[in-house]
């Protein structure tokens, strides 16, 4: 069983930054996808962004302002989130996929507000 420990998230004011971290409890180069949903109050879980092994997939809602990155000897994804607007508030999870099968971290909660 895959388990993920979140970190990061927390208040800030409009155009700061955060960075969030999702350590695995394994191995992560074996994961054909890891990478960041969100979901705010009422809405659907929707991607932020996704790391492949041959590239990334960001939302375009998020496309130049946040920034996914991994470090496999640190079993680690990153996401970077720069210029964070009011509307980026959501719970944001961590996401993996091996084999089709997913994997979902606890989440860790965004919120922007001055």
């Amino acid at each position: 069983q895959v388990q993920f420990v979140e970190s990061g998230g927390g208040l800030v004011q409009p155009g700061g930054s955060l960075r969030l971290s999702c350590a695995a409890s394994g191995s992560i180069a074996n994961f054909d996808a890891m990478g960041w949903y969100r979901q705010a109050p009422g809405k659907q879980r929707d991607l932020v962004a996704r790391i492949f092994s041959w590239g990334t997939e960001t939302a375009s809602s998020v496309k130049g302002r946040f920034t996914i990155s991994r470090d496999n000897a640190k079993n680690t994804v990153f996401l970077q989130m720069n210029s964070l607007k009011p509307e980026d508030t959501a719970l944001y999870y961590c996401y993996a996929r091996r084999s089709g099968v997913s994997y979902w971290g606890q989440g860790t909660q965004v919120t922007v507000s001055s």
